[in-house]
């Protein structure tokens, strides 16, 4: 009962203070339903971009990764924070000059509208198809765990218990994103945010205090003096992320992500100005230093507990996270800890949905469709869209749950790098070169796809024989692409070198402390990674491995 009501109240203050803040905003107009009014203050874009990264993807993935590669995993987080500097001093003052509401817009405006036509379908297809989905899915296996569904509403039929929890998260992800617009969504964000830091802290802050006997500092010389090879920031060759990785292709992934990406950038879109946005965006790049301590070592303490005592392991990696969880945390705590989860799911979910209405409404609608479209019709469209995603990214989250333990996941990611590369490199390309044509982004979107699918997934990440991690096959097609456009932006340039016109929509007085503070996160992101490896040496990748299998024997393949 306890558990239930902190749920309830936790879960009905964060929509009584978004409704507060929202309801009486103008939700007729596209700036006003997309772009919040253009009237987001620093901490709400940094609230909402840290919400936005974060769900079970990360909670249960990453943990998981720990459990089983160490501590080198804190790269999807602490490595971020360089692309979200680059963020803030070099592509949102670009992006807020030309007052765009999406990514194709910008691109239209650099390339054409033939760009903006692809890229708005490569857009919309990876957050229908490769996002929302895989939100939902992940999601609900962790609140089915959480609460025990089965018990509930009697019955171990996982499809039904699935179907459920899907509607569920799907049901009130969507009354955010189609009937608040992204102030809701944003808002949102930033109280769950609030919550899920004092939830987050509090797992591993008792999962040290569980393994060292009562003592949290016990619990942190534990840690320190026993496996000290897990603390280690650095992997070698054998490691799931290898050291070099961090100097190709983990830049490359998490520049996309954090500049490029629609379902991201949006929030730094709506910043009532440029100031305004920079100080959110590096308010989010700080707060990356610190998620090593939820994302990543409660995985190391929950192998700690699997190999060093008596207690039976998880079943697998990715149930570390649920594993500590139900050892550690008191049961008064269980109802508003599950209550920061669902927020955390609810904003990657709403947020994303309310971006491809975006792209849907903006960029296909008014930019196909009807051009000459009013600015209600634009909204009214973007709804309708929203709430047709809602079913339908339900049914797809259960297509694709019986193929979740066959790697399908895997899959996913590899998908995704297929699209996020070419993506990015016409995006840098734009930016750098004021002379590359249209023809020579078209032709590296499409070359980009063709190799890192036939090269990435076909071949399994080799390259003519030879046999490369994933990133740098990443950082290779990068490469080509780069080089593509360049041969083709000197052999037909354009006749006039492009020019970025001020919309004036917001003012683009760049924060004076920006760059310096964006140093100083760099001097910390360079400190914390050579003091762990100065202390902690290189993580043996194939020791790890190799642990790891002595806890969870490979299953013996069958005829």
């Amino acid at each position: 009962m306890i558990t239930a009501i902190s749920f309830v109240f936790f879960t009905g203050l964060v929509a009584v203070v978004a409704w507060l803040r929202t309801h009486n905003d103008d939700q007729e107009t596209s700036s006003g339903y997309f772009l919040a009014g253009r009237s987001l203050s620093w901490f709400v874009v940094g609230g909402s971009l840290l919400l936005t990264n974060l769900s079970t993807e990360q909670l249960v993935g990453l943990n998981g990764g720990a459990y089983r590669n160490g501590m080198i995993v804190m790269a999807w987080e602490v490595w971020s924070a360089l692309s979200i500097i680059l963020m803030a001093v070099v592509f949102l003052p670009r992006y807020l000059k030309s007052g765009i509401t999406t990514i194709p817009q910008f691109l239209n405006l650099r390339y054409g509208p033939q760009t903006r036509t692809f890229t708005s379908v490569i857009f919309l297809a990876s957050i229908v198809l490769n996002v929302l989905p895989f939100v939902l899915l992940t999601g609900s296996e962790f609140m089915i765990s959480v609460f025990d569904v089965p018990s509930i509403i009697g019955t171990t039929n996982k499809p039904i218990n699935l179907a459920l929890v899907c509607s569920l998260l799907a049901i009130v992800g969507g009354c955010y994103a189609v009937f608040g617009g992204l102030k809701a969504v944003a808002v949102s964000d930033t109280v769950n945010g609030i919550g899920l830091v004092i939830g987050g802290l509090l797992i591993p802050i008792l999962g040290l205090s569980y393994i060292g006997g009562g003592s949290m500092t016990s619990g942190v010389t534990l840690l320190t003096e026993s496996y000290p090879e897990r603390l280690s920031s650095l992997g070698d060759r054998s490691s799931d992320i290898p050291w070099e990785t961090l100097l190709t292709g983990m830049t490359l992934i998490t520049t996309y992500y954090w500049c490029t990406n629609q379902g991201i950038v949006q929030r730094t879109l709506a910043s009532r100005n440029l100031a305004e946005g920079q100080k959110g965006v590096l308010f989010a790049a700080f707060m990356k230093l610190a998620g090593p301590l939820y994302l990543v070592l409660p995985g190391i303490i929950a192998w700690h507990i699997a190999f060093g005592t008596d207690q039976a392991p998880p079943q697998g990696a990715d149930a570390a996270y649920g594993y500590l969880v139900n050892l550690v945390l008191p049961e008064w705590a269980v109802g508003f800890f599950a209550a920061t989860i669902f927020g955390a799911i609810l904003s990657s979910f709403n947020s994303f949905l309310n971006s491809g209405c975006t792209l849907f409404s903006i960029d296909l609608y008014k930019g196909v469709i009807n051009k000459q479209a009013q600015d209600s019709q634009v909204v009214k469209t973007g709804k309708l869209f929203g709430i047709v995603m809602v079913p339908v990214s339900v049914v797809l989250a259960l297509v694709l749950s019986p193929f979740a333990e066959t790697g399908l996941f895997n899959l996913m990611k590899s998908i995704a790098a297929v699209l996020n590369i070419p993506l990015l490199a016409i995006v840098f390309m734009g930016i750098v070169s004021k002379r590359t044509p249209a023809v020579a982004a078209n032709f590296a979107l499409l070359a980009g796809i063709i190799f890192q699918s036939f090269f990435g997934i076909g071949m399994g990440n080799t390259l003519f024989g030879l046999e490369m991690h994933w990133l740098h096959l990443a950082a290779v097609n990068f490469t080509l692409l780069i080089a593509l456009m360049t041969v083709m932006r000197f052999i037909n340039p354009l006749p006039e070198p492009f020019e970025q016109k001020y919309s004036e929509d917001v003012d683009i007085t760049p924060w004076a402390l920006a760059k310096p503070l964006g140093l100083a996160i760099v001097v910390l992101i360079t400190a914390m990674y050579l003091g762990m490896w100065a202390k902690f040496g290189i993580t043996p990748g194939a020791q790890l491995a190799a642990e790891y299998d002595q806890l969870h024997p490979p299953v013996a393949a069958t005829d």
